[in-house]
């Protein structure tokens, strides 16, 4: 309909179907059948043909200020549309793990909400997958990989993970001095997401052991496991992110540092690269650039 509102607008304009045709390069048999087909549409007829020129009927003349105006609101909503590809602005719906989101990414939204004003946002965190196509999530922020594949991922931060316990458990029950030894220790258990319950890999050269230990204590909160740890209830495996400041105090002791468990680095995922929204492409950005210095930037 646009470019047929566009065709009576020129036809108004030049009054001659010929010059019509000359300027959207069709001819003027075209151009007539194009006036037909309007006229057929809307049933009336638009404009009185003489043998040079064409006069428009009281219904043109009501079509050609309607048409005018809608093509004017028309283009201003294509310069909108096209602006909020180019301007950080909108709603930008955002999800993250609920201890990192509380701590960390919520601070992060405050900056770049000072830097970007006309951006809304809505900041949901949990433990639980989201569905990000289903929930209408522009992107979310998580440690480790998602099973999703049809998501783009993009690395924020390496994030390695440690078998850890604090000195006063290590006084009480000792050191695991093998993989094997973790089946008599007191474990506690961060659960989240779908991972396996108390399945833990430990990795040293090629070689790789598993064990499935047996949980003291389980929580889907990450701080609260942390906090059990800090006070002595057993053994836990936490990312670097969030043990140093207690390795630095020596309030938590890393233990068989020979192995290597597997990481769980910092991902932001969104849909979809094509046609992304300023906000969210600005986002992304913004989150690579504050978090390109690592751990210790956090």
């Amino acid at each position: 309909m646009k470019d047929a509102l566009e065709f009576f607008v020129l036809l108004a304009k030049h009054r001659n179907l010929s010059a019509v045709a000359r300027e959207l390069d069709i001819t003027p048999p075209a151009a007539t059948r194009q006036l037909a087909r309007l006229e057929q549409r809307l049933g009336v007829r638009l404009a009185n043909r003489s043998t040079r020129n064409i006069s428009l009927t009281n219904e043109g003349e009501l079509l050609l200020v309607h048409a005018r105006n809608i093509l004017e609101d028309f283009a201003t909503m294509e310069d909108e549309v096209s602006n909020l590809r180019d301007t950080p602005r909108g709603l930008l719906n955002i999800n993250a793990s609920l201890g990192f989101g509380r701590r960390k990414i919520s601070a992060l939204v405050s900056e770049f909400a000072a830097r970007y004003p006309e951006v809304r946002f809505n900041l949901h965190v949990t433990d639980r997958p989201v569905d990000l196509i289903s929930e209408n999530i522009d992107l979310a922020i998580r440690f480790g990989s998602l099973p999703d594949r049809r998501l783009i991922a993009r690395r924020l931060l390496a994030n390695r993970r440690y078998l850890c316990a604090s000195p006063k458990y290590l006084r009480r029950y000792g050191e695991p001095a093998t993989v094997a030894d973790l089946a008599n220790h007191r474990c506690i258990i961060h659960n989240q997401n779908d991972e396996p319950h108390g399945v833990w890999r430990f990795t040293r050269g090629r070689h790789t052991e598993v064990i499935k230990v047996q949980a003291a204590m389980t929580s889907n909160d990450g701080d609260i496991a942390l906090g059990w740890a800090l006070e002595g209830h057993g053994v836990m495996i936490r990312s670097e992110w969030d043990l140093k400041k207690y390795l630095n105090a020596r309030r938590l002791h890393i233990l068989l540092p020979e192995f290597t468990l597997e990481p769980a680095d910092l991902y932001v995922y969104y849909p979809s690269r094509d046609n992304m929204p300023a906000r969210v492409r600005a986002f992304v950005d913004f989150l690579a650039d504050k978090l390109s210095q690592g751990v210790d930037a956090l």
